[in-house]
């Protein structure tokens, strides 16, 4: 019984399914916060979420009875619990904002989607390199951050008045947003070498430590990519070798025939 339950959980159509059900539940927890619609329509959204809640139980109950103490081996499968356990915390004072964190399920069409699949497999084999480049960057913006506050903080203590300041006004520096107009010309007004200070810091970061994380994002996708890759070969390999092994047992038997023939027609 247990076996037939997970062949029907596994397939495609239970799948595609549950993600409409998720989808559909998405859509309400967006349509509940507008209030007009809410004041119209509140019973059955209400109504809709509820379903939806209840499917998302029961969806919950077949897998964990599918596939046993090995349903909490796999990371989705436990993120899949612990959103349908907030979900079922009473919407009562503070559980509210732990309720509202139900359109997390719609997370789940991560798992059934391959390319994001690759995606966030990607970006978790990223992260031992992404941590150096954010020390790196932390490193970068400490010195220039205490080097502006030390130049700049008298003239301009709203940007630079401390390394905090000067740390946010530099960030802003790097985004490269209104930081021409807004921070470094008025600062060259009363400073006109501050252009040897922030050009340098640009290219370090914007243009430099920035473009390490693509690259380290790009490989390690690429790296998931070709272990798919691999996966799939070793799959044919496993098949051709399967097919093989029965064509040659076959042909074992059809040579046992041949010989049993030949023997009884002697």
């Amino acid at each position: 019984m247990r076996a037939k339950l997970r062949s029907i959980i596994e397939s495609r159509q239970w799948e595609y399914t549950i993600i409409g059900v998720i989808v559909l539940n998405a859509v309400v927890l967006g349509l509940e916060t507008n209030q007009a619609l809410v004041s119209h329509y509140g019973p059955v959204l209400s109504f809709l979420d509820e379903l939806a809640l209840f499917i998302f139980v029961i969806e919950l109950t077949l897998r964990i009875f599918a596939f046993g103490p090995s349903f909490f081996r796999g990371p989705w499968n436990l993120f899949d619990f612990i959103i349908v356990s907030i979900a079922l915390v009473p919407a009562a004072g503070p559980a509210t904002i732990l309720r509202s964190l139900r359109i997390l399920r719609v997370l789940r069409l991560i798992s059934v989607i391959p390319s994001l699949r690759n995606v966030v497999g990607g970006l978790v084999r990223a992260l031992p390199g992404m941590g150096s480049i954010v020390l790196l960057m932390a490193l970068v913006f400490y010195v220039f951050s205490v080097m502006a506050t030390g130049l700049y903080g008298a003239a301009f203590p709203e940007w630079f008045g401390s390394i905090s300041r000067s740390t946010y006004t530099l960030f802003q520096v790097m985004t490269l947003e209104s930081w021409s107009m807004g921070i470094v010309r008025p600062v060259m007004e009363v400073y006109p070498l501050a252009w040897l200070f922030f050009i340098p810091f640009i290219l370090c970061t914007a243009f430099t430590v920035l473009n390490l994380f693509i690259g380290i994002i790009v490989s390690a996708m690429q790296q998931e990519h070709d272990k798919d890759l691999e996966a799939d070969r070793l799959e044919v390999h496993e098949e051709t070798r399967l097919i093989l092994n029965e064509l040659k047992g076959l042909r074992a038997d059809l040579i046992k025939e041949l010989e049993k023939h030949r023997i009884n027609g002697d």
